[in-house]
């Protein structure tokens, strides 16, 4: 007669075989930082006049330029699909793009007048997301010529973004832009190239 209970102890139970490869899989959940796990479930959609005032809020938490609300219904009104929200899993909005087109000019383009994405929610490509919804509407859309933004000189976190990830490039500088005295990059990416 055969025993088995020598066999137990040489062949651990498939969950003590695997509790090494659980515990490391914690340990990695728990070395995220609060805005990695934050950022697993946020989605980029278009905006609704109900994420006006969570996109006011947006601003007002992120950036030295705040505008009343009034101007955000403008846009909305204007050219609501060029407006985009990253919303995230509790549905709080952590960021958003706010765009218009300037049909008026003697090239019709667009152009983005705020980007903001919340501290706690940067750094995993959320900016570029929202830009990069907006850019294309107004491309496929609206049939926009090139977009335009403004950007601090002293701003080179979004310089970078726009310049170098984005593709805008420096097209002037606007003396005294900002309220508070500051010039302003004049950026532009075209979407069509000149006929050659």
């Amino acid at each position: 007669f055969f025993s088995v209970a020598p066999l137990r102890r040489l062949c651990p139970s498939h969950a003590q075989r695997h509790f090494p490869l659980r515990f490391l899989r914690l340990l990695l959940l728990l070395s995220l930082v609060p805005g990695d796990l934050e950022n697993m479930a946020v989605s980029i959609r278009p905006a609704t006049a109900a994420d006006l005032v969570q996109m006011q809020n947006t601003n007002l938490w992120c950036l030295p330029e705040n505008y009343q609300m009034k101007y955000y219904y403008y846009h909305y009104v204007t050219c609501p699909q060029l407006l985009h929200v990253a919303e995230d899993h509790k549905g709080r909005i952590v960021g958003y793009v706010l765009a218009k087109m300037e049909e008026d000019a003697p090239v019709t383009h667009g152009h983005i007048t705020s980007l903001a994405v919340r501290r706690t929610n940067r750094k995993v490509g959320l900016a570029t997301k929202l830009m990069t919804n907006s850019q294309k509407c107004m491309e496929e859309v609206m049939d926009a010529e090139y977009v335009s933004l403004h950007v601090r000189e002293s701003n080179r976190a979004a310089f970078h973004l726009y310049n170098e990830t984005l593709g805008y490039n420096k097209h002037g500088v606007e003396r005294g832009y900002y309220a508070d005295g500051e010039d302003a990059y004049d950026m532009r990416k075209p979407f069509k190239q000149p006929d050659s």
